[in-house]
């Protein structure tokens, strides 16, 4: 399965055959399956139920490709291992009780419409004592932190003329767009060591000598939480509106997708993932990894939640590369991809049958979260 999606690489939230494949599986496993999940078409929630008490476990299947690259950050191997450990794990409940729910996620890299599991917490649909997953890294290391991020659009709307025959009766787009990026750049003298922005304009106009009537940016605005990337992402759109009022322009500002929160680490759930990952031969690292961004982060503002990583490569490898690409398909990748399946299923298995352990994940990560909220 892993080898088909990557031979056959889909943007978010246009997964149609990644997502049935997955779900065809599942099905042939007895899980009852909902498909098209808030606003999502590519999205499912395939659940086993057994016929005794016991704790949700959910798993984060994510599947989608990168534009020009495919799988170059391995979600073939994200996706089929949360489906492989929700139905191993799904084997022996009916005996140790418990649910199993496999989370399907669209366009974890985001896009139009993205981050599908920002879409699936705010409609109340993570209903679950804790979430799953594990991602193909150069190493194999727990969670690490994570930054919030928006992704923006911001468009400017002038008046077109010649630019030398009536230039007087225009209003410049561009004009608009380039005083934008220098309010960003004097804006980031004055924000934190840990806050980023970037972009790129998409759209500066079609010809030299026409006065462009509009302009278009994407930008995107980061911070180590959500609420002071709120702060960051509305003085961003400051510089927008002043900017506008500046050339005499109109002006849109706004997402184009789901907010992606920071990551609430579960230090205890964490260390179950290390456990079983030395047990099954990996050599965990706690080497400082940097920060990235990812729609999980919204998922474990709500549960205890993992996203580590398991080796696939050498330390040399970087994501978002084709090298990346190549390697989640290797050897390698697939001894990665059932090992890490075994991981996350065991410690599924484990947190059933210990429920006083999963209390202590719970009331650890409730306690985390008051201290961030």
């Amino acid at each position: 399965m892993s080898h088909q999606i990557h031979e056959r690489p889909e943007l978010g939230n246009e997964e149609l055959f990644a997502s049935r494949l997955l779900i065809d599986h599942l099905k042939r496993n007895d899980f009852e399956v909902k498909r098209d999940i808030a606003g999502h078409a590519t999205g499912f929630i395939a659940t086993y139920q057994s016929d005794k008490p016991g704790p949700k476990i959910g798993f984060l299947a994510e599947y989608d490709a990168l534009p020009g690259l495919g799988h170059a950050c391995g979600h073939n191997i994200i996706g089929t291992s949360s489906v492989l450990a929700g139905v191993a794990l799904k084997q022996v409940v009916d005996e140790i009780g418990g649910t199993v729910v496999v989370y399907g996620c669209p366009a974890e890299e985001g896009g139009e419409n993205g981050s599908a599991k920002a879409s699936y917490v705010k409609e109340g649909l993570i209903d679950v004592d804790v979430a799953l997953m594990i991602h193909p890294g150069n190493e194999t290391y727990p969670t690490i932190h994570t930054l919030a991020v928006d992704v923006l659009d911001i468009k400017f709307f002038g008046r077109s003329a010649h630019a030398s025959e009536n230039a007087y009766e225009a209003r410049n787009a561009l004009d608009a767009m380039l005083s934008f990026f220098n309010g960003i750049a004097q804006l980031r003298q004055h924000i934190q060591p840990s806050e980023r922005v970037h972009g790129v304009i998409l759209d500066g106009g079609k010809a030299a000598n026409i006065i462009p009537d509009f302009t278009h940016a994407r930008f995107y605005t980061r911070g180590t939480t959500r609420k002071s990337l709120d702060v960051l992402t509305e003085r961003v759109h400051d510089i927008a509106k002043g900017a506008a009022l500046q050339a005499g322009c109109n002006y849109e500002f706004g997402p184009i997708q789901n907010g992606v929160n920071e990551f609430i680490k579960a230090p205890l759930l964490d260390e179950l993932f290390e456990t079983y990952a030395e047990e099954l031969g990996e050599e965990v690292s706690h080497d400082d990894f940097g920060f990235g961004s990812t729609d999980t982060g919204n998922v474990s503002h709500v549960v205890p939640t993992i996203h580590p990583h398991v080796k696939i490569g050498p330390r040399s490898l970087v994501g978002h590369t084709h090298r990346f690409r190549e390697a989640a398909a290797s050897p390698m990748g697939d001894k990665a991809l059932i090992k890490g399946a075994k991981i996350i299923a065991l410690m599924g298995a484990r947190l059933i049958e210990d429920t006083e352990h999963l209390k202590k994940i719970q009331h650890e990560h409730q306690l985390l979260r008051e201290q961030l909220l």
